[in-house]
């Protein structure tokens, strides 16, 4: 009976793709493709309804599979397509099968549901299991180059070293900071570095205790540091938080840190002659003013 069954879908094949693309077409005015140009979704459905027809003659290769969850990980569609597209195909060909074979008893109804499932579920598992593979390898991939760029230490002087942090600090990215830091440090041979926190959204408890063993440890190895871009907000919070910031070195914004780094570096800006006689021009016009 289920070499029968087969033999029927496999010869109506038209019909049911027809059928199946009428039903899925319907998912795109609902839910996650409402965006997606109706020549790429049409194409991508043949393509997955070919997928499926290939997997029932048991001539669907794993490369195949693995084709195609990557080409819906890539147009950034969800695994809910997958599934949704599955449980549409295995009802329209079970309909399909009840209404074009005639003479079936209870028992072949039971058949024809068993073949339908014993079709699909293989092709579930098998496209779940690569678009999840895809896609945990791709957030990976992801999660390396984020973490790589998340903590950068930058020399912009002699002896003269910032780090900018964006974003959430949690204790994961508190040690890849630590790491960077240091090493950092060791290898620009720095004397004074600047972390700048003017992109922390939140500093708690956790955040200045992080920050406050970076500073620790930076201190240990010979050079000073500097924390920067402390707001108002976050200060507030700090001296609420009652953290001791006392021992080390904060200004308010970049500019003013690395200005006390150029004087604890024995140096200092200078300017231009030009320069300087507009400025000693400005100070005399200020002055006879009364400024």
């Amino acid at each position: 009976m289920d070499k029968k069954i087969k033999r029927i879908v496999l010869e109506h094949s038209d019909q049911i793709v027809q059928m199946w693309m009428d039903n899925v077409s319907e998912l795109k005015d609902e839910n996650y493709t409402t965006n997606i140009g109706d020549e790429l979704y049409e194409n991508t459905n043949r393509e997955f309804v070919n997928v499926i027809f290939k997997s029932i003659q048991n001539q669907g290769s794993s490369e195949e599979v693995e084709r195609f969850s990557e080409k819906i990980i890539n147009l950034g569609w969800p695994l809910s397509y997958i599934t949704d597209g599955l449980q549409i195909f295995r009802r329209v060909t079970v309909d399909y099968i009840l209404t074009n074979t005639e003479d079936m008893d209870t028992e072949a109804i039971k058949v024809a549901f068993q073949s339908v499932d014993d079709w699909i579920e293989p092709i579930i598992r098998q496209l779940v299991n690569e678009y999840t593979g895809n896609w945990e390898n791709i957030v990976s991939l992801q999660r390396v180059a984020l973490q790589e760029l998340s903590a950068p230490l930058i020399p912009v002087m002699d002896g003269i070293t910032i780090m900018p942090l964006i974003g959430t600090i949690d204790t994961e990215r508190a040690k890849l900071i630590m790491e960077n830091l240091l090493q950092g440090t060791i290898n620009h041979n720095s004397e004074v570095v600047l972390i700048d926190i003017t992109g922390v959204p939140v500093v708690d408890t956790m955040v200045a205790h992080h920050i406050i063993q970076a500073a620790e440890a930076v201190h240990l190895i010979g050079a000073k540091c500097i924390l920067v871009g402390i707001r108002p907000e976050i200060a507030q919070t700090i001296v609420n938080l009652g953290i001791d910031l006392s021992d080390f070195s904060t200004k308010s914004s970049l500019k003013k840190g690395f200005t006390s780094a150029l004087e604890i570096t024995n140096r200092k800006v200078v300017p231009l002659e030009g320069q300087a006689k507009e400025e000693k021009l400005r100070h005399i016009l200020s002055s006879a003013r009364g400024e």
